[in-house]
């Protein structure tokens, strides 16, 4: 059963709630779909302005949707392409403040401005992505990145 949290406006103090809470939800399970689908339901009750969180996992050269929270989602995107393929591609955690200036943004919510994609490796191989859409420009930031890096650490445990 879920408990509300008053999520803490600082980002630090922000982030360790949120990891305990994803740890309570995912601690005990060891079903890939259900740490995916519990930790994205999280994601989206903590983040005030996200509009689309969810996960899109590797499958051969694609990433194929996961368990994800928010209005329906393109199923496939090709190594490579959008935020989430570049995301892959680079190997990196993007954070695009405005979805407008990424070249190849695959618009999924007309809603959404800003996004964070953050590349998930289990054993040392690609797993998949945590993508986040924000309604808001610019509401991701670095200290977002770190955050959800801490995240993914924890899903991959």
């Amino acid at each position: 059963m879920y408990i509300d949290v008053e999520y803490p406006k600082d980002k630090i103090n922000f982030y360790r709630e949120l990891i305990h809470q994803i740890g309570m939800y995912t601690a005990d399970e060891d079903d890939q779909t259900a740490v995916l689908a519990n930790a994205s339901a999280v994601l989206k009750i903590a983040f005030e302005k996200v509009n689309w969180v969810g996960f899109y996992l590797k499958d051969g050269e694609n990433l194929r949707l996961g368990p994800f929270q928010g209005r329906p989602a393109v199923t496939v995107i090709p190594y490579g392409k959008g935020v989430c393929g570049t995301a892959w591609k680079e190997g990196r955690t993007l954070v695009v403040e405005d979805v407008e200036c990424f070249e190849g943004h695959i618009a999924c919510d007309c809603n959404t401005h800003s996004e964070i994609a953050v590349p998930i490796y289990k054993n040392h191989e690609f797993f998949g992505i945590l993508d986040m859409d924000s309604v808001e420009t610019g509401y991701f930031t670095d200290i977002d990145a770190e955050g959800l890096e801490k995240v993914r650490e924890l899903l991959v445990r």
